[in-house]
This record gives structure tokens, C-alpha cells and sequence, in this order.
């Protein structure tokens, strides 16, 4: 998982406060009694659809939700992107089926995470504190792909009904924004380096490369370093093929 980075919850209360998106009722009652049994952890409400997602998130705000992808009246990605963009609350996008083009158009709309819906009851409870408490939450292999996607394009993306967004040119000029070395580290991050590894390749502290990954994200307005690998594809400071 890519947790290198963090961010200080909002809440004052020290329990995770967690929203279940799910048009059945089945999964969201599942989701529920496993998460609720955990001390850290309180599930504050359920959603049936994303348009219900929303309204939820605005009234409870909830440090996650655990969100389905296809669903009635409005699906999951619609539905993470206006609470992402109203930093309503983090999403982790649920879904059944490890399909890439879900895993990108998630991650544009500013998803935290990616889980498949068939993860063991330890792995659902680790996805939750990790995204509640501010890192990014992303299987190695699906960080691989999400690379390979950026650098190559593939299949999937061109099919998808989710088709790839540009990021917008206000993102793309705010690169001038960093530092030199900042944009170093941020070059690496977006080739898939941990910090230690990028303080090895630079012969920095990681201390150091923690400092500058999180300058980089506090400057390009970004949540995690996923989105950053994201933006910086899309805003060619990595370019195909390399």
C-alpha cells in the first residue's frame, strides 16, 4: 500500500466515523457488523445510491466512506467526485469486479483507495483506518497498473465509460509552483518510488523526502501521493513511455 505520507483527521472524536454506499442492502449490512465490533470505529449511516451518498456526507461527514460503483440514480464515481470536490469526506471506491477502468476513473474523481468487495474482514478494517487517517490506500499491483496506464495508455481506458479527464491548466501551471527538488521528488513519486526509495536515489533523510512530498501535495492542492502520480502524468512532468 502506498502510506508513506499523512494527514491530520478532522475529527476531534477519536473514532473513525464511517458512511456504507451500497444499493444493497445485503453488502451494507455485511460492512456494517464487520466494522462496527471494532472500537475505533462507529458507522454513522447507509446509503442506498450516490445521490443519497451525498446528502448523507453533507449532514454526517463522515472521515470515510465505502463506496459501490454501479448503482442506481447516480453511481459511485459521480458521486466521489462531488464529495471529493466539496471535501465532504475520503472515499475508498468498493466494487465487486478488480476492473482498471474503474480504478482509474476512480482515482480522478479523488477516490483515497480501491478495495474489492471480496477482501477478508482484517483487510476492510485496515482500509478504513488507513484512508481515516490520511494515507492513501493502494495495492501494489494496482499501483502498478495505474503507472503502466499513465505511461502507455491501455485497452481498457479507451473502453471504458469512464473515459480519462486532462487535469485542468490551472493544475497543470501550479507544477511552477514547486522547487526544483520538489519536482524531482514528485518525478519519483510518480514512477512509483516509496520515500525511502526516492532518499536512496537522491542520497537524502527520508525525513527529508516526507518533507518535500508533503510541500509537493499541500502546493498542488493534492490529498495523497496517488494523486499526484495522477496529476503528474496528466500534466506531463512524466511522459509516455518513460
Amino acid at each position: 500500500m502506498l502510506a508513506d505520507d499523512t494527514r491530520d483527521a478532522a475529527a476531534t472524536d477519536p473514532s473513525l466515523r464511517v458512511l456504507l454506499v451500497d444499493d444493497q442492502q445485503l453488502v451494507r449490512s455485511g460492512f456494517s457488523l464487520m466494522l462496527s465490533v471494532e472500537d475505533d470505529i462507529e458507522v454513522v449511516g447507509q446509503a442506498a445510491n450516490g445521490a443519497e451518498a451525498i446528502e448523507q456526507a453533507e449532514r454526517l461527514r463522515p472521515d470515510v466512506i465505502l463506496m459501490d460503483v454501479q448503482m442506481p440514480v447516480m453511481d459511485g464515481i459521480e458521486a466521489t467526485g462531488r464529495i471529493v470536490a466539496r471535501d465532504l469526506s475520503r472515499v475508498v471506491i468498493l466494487t465487486t469486479f478488480d476492473r482498471d477502468d474503474y480504478v482509474f476513473a476512480g482515482l480522478r474523481a479523488g477516490a483515497s483507495g480501491f478495495l474489492l468487495k471480496n477482501a477478508d474482514p482484517d483487510h476492510l478494517v485496515e482500509a478504513v483506518r488507513t484512508v481515516g487517517l490520511g494515507h492513501a490506500l493502494l495495492a501494489p499491483e494496482v499501483t502498478k497498473r495505474v503507472i503502466a496506464e499513465m505511461t502507455q495508455g491501455t485497452p481498457a481506458a479507451a473502453d471504458t465509460a469512464y473515459p480519462p479527464a486532462r487535469v485542468d491548466e490551472d493544475k497543470a501551471s501550479a507544477l511552477e509552483q514547486l522547487t526544483a527538488r520538489e519536482r524531482e521528488v514528485l518525478t519519483l513519486v510518480a514512477r512509483g518510488m516509496s520515500n525511502g526509495e526516492i532518499a536512496r536515489e537522491l542520497y537524502l533523510g527520508e525525513a527529508t523526502v516526507k518533507t518535500h512530498v508533503s510541500n509537493c501535495l499541500a502546493k498542488l492542492h493534492l490529498r495523497d501521493r496517488v494523486q499526484a502520480v495522477v496529476l503528474a502524468y496528466e500534466a506531463g512532468l512524466i511522459l509516455p513511455g518513460e
